[in-house]
């Protein structure tokens, strides 16, 4: 049991979950636009890039909480029945620290979408679908910080399918 929580461990070390919230920024060439382009639609377009970009951040960020989410479940199984080292339990605890900055980093970036949904007037008539993402992602902090990994994920899940529907809007 002991090797399968090493494993599980050095797998979670091995894909830090922090570089995958918010840290990297993304950049796009743009193509030219006509001077006739209204200036509402490059605001739309910007907001549904934006909106975009969450998408596959969230996504990304699910996939690998997945896996490491069973692996801390695993530990924690482990723990319970004494079979895990001191060592493995204090880098559990470590990772789970890191998956609860990445989602708090992940709810930071969402709320400051909502912001400037809510701040651009073009983009205002889209805030009404975007209002709640943050808070679900808030809720998604929450039960990570109950130690709820794997109810975060799904958590998480609806705010992208939320997302998504923003998006769907938009076009």
């Amino acid at each position: 049991m002991q090797r399968i929580a090493a494993l599980l461990l050095t797998a979670v070390v091995l894909f830090p979950v922090t570089t995958l919230a918010q840290t990297r920024k993304r950049t796009t060439s743009r193509a030219s636009r006509s001077s006739a382009a209204p200036k509402g639609s490059n605001a739309q377009h910007d907001g549904a890039r934006r909106v975009a970009d969450q998408i596959k951040v969230l996504t990304r960020f699910i996939y690998l909480l997945g896996g490491v989410a069973k692996g801390l479940e695993g530990v924690d199984d482990a723990a319970r029945r004494n079979e895990a080292s001191p060592a493995i339990i204090e880098q559990a605890a470590k990772n789970k620290a890191t998956v609860r900055n990445s989602i708090q980093s992940v709810r930071e970036g969402l709320d400051k979408l909502e912001i400037d949904f809510r701040a651009t007037p073009e983009l205002q008539r889209y805030y009404i679908k975007l209002a709640g993402v943050a808070a679900g992602a808030a809720n998604a902090e929450d039960q990570a910080a109950a130690n709820q990994f794997d109810k975060a994920g799904r958590t998480l899940l609806d705010v992208v399918n939320h997302l998504t529907d923003v998006l769907l809007e938009m076009r």
